[in-house]
């Protein structure tokens, strides 16, 4: 585990990866606001050539909206994310820890919301290799 965020390696191909992570943040409430592939926009933009590694921007609506009411601002931070890559013949999954990018801001009401936010992700974590 990352210090901001959930980390782990699956034996799984980045295609079935992606697939699985969306599914399971789907059973916890979250859509996929963003797709960005950074593999593709690096070979756009830079010409360069890099590993496959998305970053999704995932959303629970419910709780975008909470955490937006008790502070305004924070959409700054919205929505949280999740990158999956690959590291050598494995994948990569982390997702973010909502309680500590939200821990800069003073708001107890806040910190109500993303410690429930982080419980969903942690339980999509923790599903992850799981056998279906």
């Amino acid at each position: 585990m990352i210090d901001y965020g959930f980390k782990k390696e699956l034996e799984l191909s980045f295609e079935d990866t992606l697939e699985r992570v969306t599914a399971e943040l789907k059973k916890q409430g979250f859509g996929i606001l963003t797709e960005i592939d950074v593999q593709e926009k690096f070979r756009q933009k830079l010409s360069k050539e890099f590993k496959r590694y998305r970053i999704l921007g995932a959303c629970n609506p419910a709780n975008a909206y909470r955490a937006i009411e008790a502070e305004e601002d924070i959409g700054l931070l919205l929505p949280c994310n999740v990158i999956v890559y690959e590291k050598q013949h494995r994948t990569v999954v982390a997702i973010i820890r909502p309680t500590i990018a939200m821990a800069m801001v003073d708001n107890t009401a806040l910190m109500k919301v993303a410690r429930e936010v982080e419980s969903g992700l942690k339980e999509v974590f923790d599903n992850l290799d799981r056998e279906e």
